[in-house]
């Protein structure tokens, strides 16, 4: 048997939340048809699993070239003052996402733009702070992938290099 590693989430939670990442407009009963329940019941579910923060919104999800932003871009941020690098960000309406790292970089952010000059009036805003580093996205692989709960089948040891003697 597959046990989740979060005990308080069982497979009709985690069917929820499938159903509900997959199409978010779902009504209630519609949502009990599709994972075996009453709209009462997962109703109920849902209110919880929103109360315990699991859910934590609900969104559409927006083609940023249709809304006219040509470049997607990661922008790699060196070391500088954490309140600063957070104000700017805040004052950066193309910053898609933001998120302060361990490594090399201090912070990567995610920006849309319209153009190069575009891209380059924002890249320099951080240039300003410290030392940045940019890559246009050509491609996304993957994008809102859908999570679930994991599952102890899920973990998998570590590969261990075996040396020769």
């Amino acid at each position: 048997m597959d046990f989740s590693l979060n005990p308080a989430l069982d497979a009709h939670d985690t069917r929820i939340l499938a159903e509900l990442q997959a199409d978010a407009r779902l009504t209630m009963a519609e949502l009990g048809r599709r994972v075996h329940l009453s709209q009462p019941a997962v109703t109920e579910r849902v209110k919880k699993l929103e109360a315990a923060g699991v859910i934590s919104g609900y969104r559409a999800t927006v083609n940023l070239g249709k809304l006219g932003y040509g470049i997607r871009a990661i922008i790699r941020v060196g070391r500088a003052d954490y309140a600063r690098v957070v104000e700017l960000v805040q004052q950066t309406p193309e910053c898609v996402n933001a998120y302060n790292v361990t490594g090399d970089d201090s912070w990567i952010l995610e920006i849309a733009v319209i153009d190069v000059s575009h891209l380059d009036a924002v890249v320099t805003k951080f240039c300003i702070l410290t030392e940045t580093a940019t890559s246009i996205i050509l491609n996304p692989a993957r994008e809102h992938q859908p999570m679930l709960p994991p599952q102890r089948s899920d973990v998998k040891p570590p590969i261990r290099k075996v040396l020769n003697a």
